[in-house]
C-alpha cells in the first residue's frame, strides 16, 4: 500500500507566519472591509446605485484629468468598469503617485541634491554637439531633465552574464579605500551574498565606509526580518527603503529597482543582475538565467555615486557634504561619451521610456532589445512598428522560459502587432533573459535596471547607463549575435494559431497592463 505524505507541518507554519503572508493577508482584509462597507445595506435603493455611480463619475474624471500614461488611465477605468465604488476606492487608496508635504520636501531635498553637485561641462556638451547633433540631442535631454550630466573620460566593460560580471565585482570590492556604497532591489542569502558579505565585513573593519540600502518587498521573502541589524552589527550602515507594512498606500506602488555598486567613486557597477545565487546560475529555477551588466570607471562614476548618497538623505533625512566623497581625477582612456541617469517615479517625468523612445526613434538601420518583459504601451508600441515599417531592423529578444507565468502570458499578448508590422521576436530557449539591454545603428547603447513594462517605467526607482560610441558597444553588439542562434523566433503563424481561450485570456491581461 503506497504511503501518503503529509506536508510538512513545520515548513507549512513557517510559510504562514512569514511576514509577507502576514502583510498581505491584512492588506487583502482592508480591502474586503472596504468593499463591505460600500456593499452593507442599501443595496437595493436606486439611491445607492446612483451615488456608487457619481463616485465611479468623479473618480473617472479624475484620473481622465491627471496627466498620466494613457494605458494606466484605460487599466483603472476599466477596474470601475467591472466594480465601480469598489474600484474607486482602490484607486483613491492603490492609485496613482501622490505626494503628501513631507514627501514633497524629501523629493525636492533628493532632487537638490543632484542638483548641487551634478553639472554638464559645456565644452564637452559642444564637443558631443559638434560630433553628433542626434547624439547631442538625446544627451541634452538626460542633463535638462534628469539632471543627469555625460562624460568623456570614462571607461566602460560590458558583461553578458552574471557568471562574468561578479568575480569583476569581488575584484574591484578588494581595491577598495575609502567607501562602498551598495544598491540593490535584490539581495538573497546564499552564495554570492556571502561572498559579497565576507568582502563588505572585512573593508569596514579597516575602516571603509560601507553602506547598503536594499529594497523590502524585493527581499521580504529573502532576507530575515529586521537584517539591517545583521548588518549593523558587522561594521555596515543599512537603510531599508520603503517597509512593506499592513497599510495600503499608494507608495506601495513605489520600489527601489535600482542596482548601484560603487567603489570610491571610481568605479561602478549596474545592470540587471541583483544580489542572489540564480543571477549567476548556482540556482536555476527557470533554466539558464542571462543577465547583462555593465562597469563604469572614471569620470562618469561620479553620476552614479551622487545618485546613491541623494538616495540615502532621501531615506535618512540626514544632509551629507557630498563634495567630500568626490575622488581625485583618474588617467583612463576615454571611451565615447557615458551619461548615467536615474528615473524617478514621483516627478511625473517617464526619464527611462523617453531614452528607449529616442533611441527607437533615432535609429537608421536597426534597433536590438533584450528584455524580460514585453509590457509595451501604445507609444513604445508605435515607436517600434513604425520604426519597422519604415525598413529599420527591429529585433527584440525575450525568454523562453518565464519566471511569472502570467507576466510571460502578457509579453506573449502583445507578440502579433508587433510581428505583423515587421518586428522580428525570439525567445531565449536555454532559459530566462534577464537583460535590459538597447543598441542602436552600432553608435548607441543603454544598459541598465529598467523593463518594458508599466511599474519599472512609471512606478520605480531605475537607474541606466545611456552611451554614444562607447568601447563596450562592439562587445553588447557580439552579445546580441551570440545570443540569436540559441533562441526561437516568433512568427505571426505562431500567434495568429493560439487557441481562442488563451486569445481571450490574453486580451484580459492586457486591459489590466497598467495594473501589473
Amino acid at each position: 500500500m503506497k504511503r501518503i505524505r503529509l506536508p510538512n507541518i513545520h515548513n507549512l507554519l513557517k510559510m504562514l507566519f512569514q511576514r509577507v503572508v502576514i502583510v498581505s493577508l491584512l492588506l487583502l482584509l482592508q480591502i474586503v472591509l472596504v468593499a463591505v462597507a460600500i456593499l452593507r445595506g442599501g443595496s437595493n435603493s436606486i439611491w445607492y446605485w446612483f451615488a456608487m455611480y457619481l463616485v465611479s463619475l468623479v473618480v473617472a474624471l479624475y484620473i481622465i484629468s491627471n496627466d498620466t500614461n494613457p494605458a494606466y488611465q484605460i487599466g483603472w477605468l476599466a477596474s470601475l468598469l467591472f466594480l465601480p465604488l469598489v474600484g474607486s476606492a482602490l484607486y483613491l487608496i492603490l492609485g496613482g503617485n501622490r505626494l503628501s508635504r513631507r514627501l514633497k520636501r524629501k523629493m525636492g531635498s533628493m532632487q537638490q541634491t543632484m542638483a548641487e553637485n551634478l553639472t554638464q561641462d559645456a565644452e564637452m556638451h559642444t564637443w558631443l554637439e559638434n560630433k553628433e547633433p542626434d547624439a547631442a540631442l538625446q544627451s541634452n535631454y538626460l542633463t535638462q531633465v534628469a539632471g543627469c550630466p555625460g562624460y568623456t573620460g570614462t571607461e566602460t566593460e560590458y558583461f553578458s552574464l552574471g557568471d562574468l560580471c561578479f568575480p569583476r565585482m569581488c575584484e574591484e570590492l578588494q581595491k577598495a579605500e575609502k567607501y562602498i556604497f551598495v544598491e540593490y532591489f535584490i539581495i538573497e542569502q546564499g552564495f554570492l551574498w556571502q561572498t559579497v558579505l565576507d568582502l563588505l565585513t572585512e573593508k569596514a573593519a579597516q575602516g571603509v565606509d560601507v553602506r547598503v540600502i536594499y529594497d523590502d518587498f524585493g527581499c521580504i521573502c529573502r532576507l530575515p526580518y529586521h537584517y539591517r541589524l545583521t548588518l549593523e552589527s558587522r561594521g555596515i550602515r543599512c537603510s531599508v527603503f520603503n517597509p512593506f507594512i499592513p497599510v495600503l498606500s499608494s507608495r506601495l506602488n513605489n520600489r527601489d529597482h535600482r542596482k548601484l555598486l560603487i567603489i570610491d567613486g571610481k568605479v561602478a557597477f549596474t545592470g540587471g543582475m541583483n544580489l542572489a545565487d540564480e543571477y549567476i546560475n548556482i540556482h536555476a529555477p527557470y533554466g539558464h538565467w542571462k543577465d547583462a551588466g555593465i562597469l563604469v570607471r572614471g569620470a562618469a562614476a561620479w553620476s552614479m555615486t551622487v545618485m546613491f548618497l541623494s538616495m540615502w538623505e532621501y531615506q535618512t533625512g540626514r544632509r551629507e557634504r557630498i563634495e567630500d566623497y568626490r575622488p581625485a581625477p583618474m588617467e583612463v582612456t576615454s571611451q565615447g561619451f557615458i551619461q548615467p541617469y536615474t528615473d524617478n517615479p514621483l516627478d511625473n517625468e517617464p526619464v527611462g521610456q523617453t531614452v528607449y523612445l529616442n533611441l527607437i526613434n533615432r535609429a537608421k538601420r536597426y534597433v536590438r532589445i533584450m528584455t524580460p518583459y514585453l509590457i509595451v504601451d501604445t507609444e513604445l508600441t508605435t515607436a517600434l512598428t513604425n520604426a519597422a515599417k519604415s525598413g529599420i531592423e527591429v529585433t527584440i529578444i525575450t525568454p523562453h522560459i518565464p519566471d511569472k507565468w502570467y507576466v510571460h502570458a502578457l509579453t506573449r499578448a502583445h507578440y502579433a502587432r508587433l510581428v505583423a508590422a515587421g518586428v522580428q521576436i525570439y525567445e531565449y530557449t536555454p532559459g530566462f533573459i534577464h537583460s535590459k539591454v538597447f543598441c542602436v545603428d552600432g553608435l548607441y547603447a543603454t544598459v541598465g535596471t529598467i523593463n518594458l513594462d508599466f511599474r519599472s517605467l512609471y512606478l520605480h526607482f531605475e537607474d541606466g547607463v545611456w552611451m554614444y560610441k562607447a568601447g563596450c558597444i562592439a562587445e553588447i553588439e557580439r552579445d546580441f549575435e551570440q545570443t540569436i542562434p540559441v533562441c526561437q523566433r516568433i512568427t505571426l503563424a505562431q500567434c495568429l494559431s493560439r487557441p481562442w481561450y488563451k486569445r481571450l485570456g490574453q486580451a484580459i491581461l492586457r486591459l489590466l497592463t497598467p495594473l501589473m
